[in-house]
């Protein structure tokens, strides 16, 4: 299958020479300003929050293929990147639509895919929360909004990439154990719904189908059970399985130890990954450093733990992620 020159060129921007996509996540707008004001105990600035992505993206991206930013308040950041770093920028509001059910997605009004080309972006990430077992008429709405990116994705010739989310408010809490055990079954139907080439996604980025916390035999195991060690690899396994597009992992706000661990898992269980867009598990310590101390406090954490963090990542990805084009069979099958 072979695809357009700009959207093999834009991948290829977002991955390391090797073909692994090893980005950093920081277009957090919503969470992260709720998680500086409960540190500072305080009210927080549009300014603070694009003070905190410079100085995450100064001090980590001579460490990552790619940077993922917003556009609403990432902007400044990109300028302080290094150089050869892939950007990735979010289309999506952040958040959802609280007024009714089935967390409806939104695009930010004042941009679009060319607009946001326009100011640096290599891909256009979308962020979707989906449950594949949801009202018919509620995915209806997901499946086209989806759609409607990918084409216009498709009609600049730029990559997309696609974060579904899974969720279920009927089961419960996401990090619950009975949430845990049905997410196996939730990734992989989204990762076969999501491959299917009406929707125009070229990477998938996914959640891992475990949770460590319910994962016995791991050492972040808190005692209640949703799957052993042996059963987790199958479910890796499965949902790899499912997917029909090249795939990456995201953190999902887990620690940097535990988000390796789960990577070291996925590794053990062969699954072809394709890297990882990695944020809160790599900097999330550093936001009390920063409400209480200050940007130059932020940036001497990051250029220590920070760096520390994704040099250890980058470590687990070379022992076996595999190359973005690896579902395509070799790099020839794909450039246009």
């Amino acid at each position: 299958m072979r695809m357009g020159k700009g959207k093999y060129e834009g991948i290829q921007a977002c991955a390391d020479e090797k073909g692994i996509i090893a980005a950093a996540a920081m277009d957090q707008r919503g969470s992260l300003r709720k998680a500086i004001a409960k540190a500072k105990g305080g009210d927080v600035s549009d300014g603070e929050l694009t003070e905190f992505k410079m100085a995450v993206t100064k001090i980590l991206t001579p460490y990552a293929s790619a940077i993922l930013l917003d556009p609403e308040f990432g902007l400044p950041a990109l300028k302080l990147r290094a150089p050869g770093t892939g950007v990735l920028l979010a289309y999506e509001k952040s958040g959802y639509d609280t007024s009714g059910k089935g967390r409806l997605p939104d695009l930010l009004p004042e941009w679009s895919v060319r607009r946001l080309v326009e100011v640096g972006a290599n891909a256009i990430k979308i962020l979707l929360y989906y449950n594949p077992f949801d009202e018919g008429k509620i995915n209806a709405v997901k499946h086209a909004f989806i759609e409607r990116v990918g084409a216009e994705c498709a009609a600049l010739d730029v990559p997309f990439f696609l974060e579904p989310l899974a969720y279920d408010d009927s089961v419960g809490d996401e990090k619950s154990l009975e949430f845990a055990r049905v997410k196996p079954k939730y990734v992989a139907k989204y990762m076969e719904e999501f491959s299917k080439d009406r929707y125009g996604v070229d990477v998938l980025k996914v959640e891992l189908p475990i949770n460590l916390a319910y994962t016995q035999g791991t050492s972040a195991f808190k005692g209640e059970a949703a799957y052993t060690r042996a059963e987790a690899i199958q479910h890796l396994k499965a949902t790899a399985q499912a997917a029909g597009k090249p795939f990456i992992y995201l953190s999902a706000g887990v620690s940097d130890a535990v988000f390796r661990e789960s990577l070291e898992l996925a590794i053990e269980a062969d699954v072809p990954f394709s890297g990882v867009l990695c944020g809160r598990a790599t900097w999330q310590e550093g936001i009390p450093v920063y409400a209480t101390q200050g940007v130059q406090a932020l940036e001497e954490w990051l250029s220590e733990r920070g760096v520390r963090n994704i040099q250890l990542l980058n470590e687990v990805l070379a022992k076996g992620a595999k190359p973005w084009w690896t579902h395509y069979g070799s790099l020839e099958a794909v450039r246009g």
